[in-house]
C-alpha cells in the first residue's frame, strides 16, 4: 500500500496533525460578519420559539403549545434554509426531548418507520435504473413523443406530468414517483448546468421535477386503489353507516377522476404560467431536437438483459405494493403475515435481489453492487425522519387535539361554506403529518361526529376531508413523494410554496365546485329518511 493511503489503517490519524497550518488569508473575525441576513434567519427560529413559549396558551397539556414552539422553530429553519437541511432534520432529536414533549428513543424511533424503509429499497432500485440507463430509455420514448417540433415546453411538460397522473392512478405514490423521477432527471440531463444554464432552462428543470411531485398524488385521487386516503374513507364510511349504499370503485371513480383531472389541468396551467415564458422554446431548442432524440433512441438498441431484470424486479415491487391490501372485501397477500409485512418490509426484501441476481455481460457480477448505496440520499432519510417525528409529536403532545378544535366553528358554518372549509383545514393539518393517511385517520372520525350533530350527510364532511388531506403541496416533509421530488436537487422549498400554494387553492376551489354538483348526482347519500335526503339536496343547492 502506498505511503500516502492510509485510509484502512485502523491506526492512522484521523487529521493530518504533522501537517503545518496554513495560515488563513481571510479577513479577521468582526461584528460586522455576524450581522447578515442568513443569521437573521438563524436566530429566528429560536426567536419564534420562545415568542409561542410566552405568548401561546392552550386549554389543554403545556407540551401542546410547546410542540408549537418547536414546529415554529423548525419549520422557520426549513423555509429559510438558516441551517442546512440534515441538521434541521435532526432537530426533533434533541427538541423533543428537551421541551418535555417525547424521549429521545420515541424520537429515535420515528427515523426507522416503515415507509422510511420503503423509500430506502425504492432509492436502490432507483439506483439501478440509473446505472443501466433505464430512465434514458423511457425519457427519449417521451421526449421524442410531446415534445414537438419545434419544441413546444407546454405540450413536454403536459406529456411528463400526463404520465405521471395515469400512471398513479393505478399504483402507490410513492411508487409512482420512485419510478418517473429518474425519467424525469433522464430529460434534464440533456440540458445543460451550472453556469452555463439560463434562466428559461433552470425554470423548465423546476417546472418537470414539480410536475412528477405533485401530479402523483392529484392522479392517485382518481381511484379507489390510487392512494390509501379514499380506502380509509371507504372503510370508515361502511363502518360507520353499515345500512348505508356503499362507495363502490366506479362510484368513486366517476367522482374522483373528473375531479382530478380539472385539478391536473389547473396544475399545468399554474406550472406554464409560474415556469414557462415565451423564450424557454428558443432555449430548449437546441437540446431537445426531435430527429436527434430518435437517433440516439436507435443507437441504444435493443434492451439488455440487465434492463429487462432491473425492470421485472421493479415490476414485481409494484405488483405486490398494489395487491398487499386491495379493499376490505377481497384482502391482499398481507393477510398470510397478519399484516406484520409492511410495503417497507417488501420494498427491502425485492431492492436485495438486484444484488444476488448475476449480471450476464459480466462474469462474476451481480445487477448492482454494494458501493452503488454510497449514493443514497441520506439526507432526505433523515429528512423524512423528520416529518415522522414531528407527525409523532403533534398527536402525542395534544396539539392534534387543539387543532381539531379548530372544526367546531362548521356548526354554525353554511352549508355551501362547509365543503371548502373542511377541505381548507384538513389542507393545512396534512402539512404537518408526513402521511396522507394518517391526517385522513385523524380527521375523518371527527367529520363523522360532526356530520350527526349538524344533520347532514356524513360524506359533504368526509369527502372534503379526505381529499384536503391529499393536498399536500407545500413541505417537503408533508409526504414522501415531495421529498423524493426534494431529493433530486433541481427544486427548494420556496419553489415549492410559490406552486404549492395556487394549487391548494385551485384544488379547493374545483372541490367546492363539484361536491354540490357531480357529487349530488353520483355519491351515495340514502342512510337517511327522505325528508334528510331532500335537506341534503335543498342545502347544497
Amino acid at each position: 500500500m502506498p505511503a500516502g493511503d492510509n485510509s484502512d489503517d485502523s491506526k492512522a490519524p484521523l487529521l493530518p496533525i504533522n501537517e503545518p497550518v496554513e495560515s488563513s488569508s481571510s479577513s479577521p473575525f468582526s461584528l460586522k460578519s455576524l450581522i447578515s441576513l442568513k443569521s437573521f434567519y438563524v436566530v429566528l427560529g429560536p426567536i419564534l420559539c420562545a415568542i409561542v413559549c410566552v405568548f401561546v396558551k392552550f386549554d389543554g397539556p403545556v407540551t401542546s403549545r410547546n410542540m408549537l414552539a418547536v414546529l415554529a422553530w423548525v419549520f422557520s429553519w426549513w423555509l429559510t434554509e438558516a441551517v442546512p437541511m440534515p441538521i434541521t432534520s435532526m432537530a426533533p432529536l434533541f427538541l423533543f426531548p428537551l421541551f418535555g414533549i417525547s424521549s429521545a428513543d420515541s424520537v429515535a424511533h420515528s427515523y426507522m418507520d416503515d415507509v422510511i424503509t420503503l423509500v430506502l429499497g425504492s432509492f436502490i432500485l432507483v439506483l439501478a435504473v440509473e446505472r443501466y440507463n433505464i430512465h434514458r430509455r423511457l425519457a427519449l420514448n417521451i421526449t421524442s413523443r410531446f415534445c414537438g417540433e419545434p419544441v413546444n415546453p407546454p405540450l413536454l411538460l403536459l406529456g411528463i406530468c400526463g404520465t405521471t397522473f395515469f400512471l398513479s392512478m393505478w399504483m402507490h405514490n410513492v411508487a409512482c414517483a420512485v419510478m418517473m423521477m429518474p425519467v424525469a432527471t433522464g430529460i434534464l440531463q440533456r440540458l445543460p448546468t451550472g453556469p452555463t444554464q439560463s434562466t428559461h432552462i433552470r425554470d423548465f428543470c423546476r417546472a418537470v421535477i414539480l410536475g412528477v411531485t405533485f401530479a402523483t398524488p392529484i392522479g392517485g385521487m382518481s381511484t379507489l386503489t390510487g392512494t390509501g386516503v379514499n380506502l380509509i374513507l371507504v372503510a370508515m364510511y361502511k363502518g360507520s353507516y353499515p345500512d348505508a349504499e356503499p362507495i363502490g370503485y366506479n362510484t368513486w371513480f366517476f367522482f374522483g377522476f373528473p375531479l382530478a383531472v380539472l385539478i391536473f389541468f389547473a396544475f399545468w396551467a399554474i406550472l406554464c404560467l409560474l415556469y414557462l415564458s415565451r423564450g424557454s422554446s428558443q432555449a430548449l431548442s437546441a437540446y431537445l431536437d426531435k430527429t436527434h432524440l430518435k437517433r440516439e433512441l436507435n443507437l441504444l438498441g435493443p434492451m439488455a438483459f440487465a434492463e429487462k431484470m432491473v425492470l421485472a424486479v421493479f415490476g414485481v415491487l409494484v405488483a405486490l405494493w398494489m395487491t398487499r391490501s386491495i379493499t376490505e372485501d377481497i384482502p391482499g397477500w398481507g393477510t398470510l403475515f397478519n399484516g406484520r409485512a409492511g410495503d417497507g418490509t417488501v420494498s427491502v426484501l425485492v431492492a436485495t435481489f438486484l444484488f444476488v441476481i448475476p449480471n450476464k455481460k459480466r462474469k462474476g457480477e451481480k445487477l448492482m453492487d454494494w458501493n452503488e448505496c454510497k449514493k443514497l440520499p441520506w439526507n432526505i432519510i433523515l429528512l423524512l425522519g423528520a416529518g415522522f417525528a414531528i407527525a409523532d409529536g403533534v398527536q402525542s403532545s395534544g396539539l392534534a387535539d387543539q387543532l381539531s378544535k379548530t372544526l367546531d366553528f362548521l356548526e354554525e358554518a353554511p352549508y355551501l361554506a362547509i365543503a371548502p372549509a373542511v377541505c381548507l383545514i384538513c389542507a393545512i393539518i396534512t402539512e404537518f403529518i408526513t402521511s396522507n393517511d394518517a391526517t385522513a385517520t385523524l380527521v375523518l372520525p371527527l367529520l363523522i361526529q360532526m356530520a350527526k350533530t349538524m344533520h347532514v350527510h356524513p360524506l359533504l364532511l368526509m369527502v372534503p376531508g379526505a381529499v384536503g388531506s391529499q393536498f399536500a403541496f407545500i413541505l417537503a416533509t408533508a409526504t414522501p413523494s415531495n421529498i423524493i421530488g426534494f431529493a433530486t436537487g433541481h427544486i427548494n422549498i420556496p419553489d415549492m410554496v410559490k406552486t404549492g400554494i395556487p394549487l391548494k387553492t385551485a384544488g379547493i376551489v374545483i372541490l367546492s365546485l363539484l361536491m354540490p354538483t357531480l357529487g349530488k348526482l353520483i355519491l351515495p347519500y340514502s342512510i337517511f329518511s327522505s325528508n334528510d335526503r331532500f335537506l341534503w339536496v335543498y342545502n347544497l343547492l
